[in-house]
């Protein structure tokens, strides 16, 4: 089961595999202060899409199609984060104020339907 955590609220990740999914270090967090299992920069949308999307919720449609494209041409990304989830629970952590309209959002969806067609096949 994968679930998102905003970084600022995030408790310790007992008993799950905790994903930092940014591409920038949060502001205002330490690294020694965050405990994660790793930060999967590479995950994160590229600069260009994250600079062209701006968490406007209008644009929230095309972003999906335009990041879910860039994780399919970017499997050793994400990978590790589906291996983990067949095995246990898996957080993804993000630092955006929107809750909703967030890269890990989109991540998490793209996820689920990759561990939904690993496990049906």
């Amino acid at each position: 089961m994968i679930t998102l955590k905003r970084v600022y609220e995030a408790e310790r990740c007992t008993g799950a595999q905790c994903f930092l999914v940014e591409r920038l270090w949060p502001r205002g967090i330490k690294k020694e202060a965050l405990e994660m299992t790793a930060w999967l920069k590479d995950v994160a949308p590229s600069p260009g899409l994250r600079m062209w999307f701006k968490h406007d919720p209008a644009k929230w449609p095309e972003f999906r199609r335009r990041y879910f494209a860039e994780l399919e041409k970017n499997p050793q990304a994400w990978k590790p984060i589906v291996g983990a989830a067949c095995k246990g629970d898996v957080i993804l952590l993000f630092s955006s104020r929107d809750t909703r309209h967030n890269n890990a959002a989109a991540l998490k969806a793209f996820l689920d339907s990759k561990i939904a067609m690993a496990t049906a096949a």
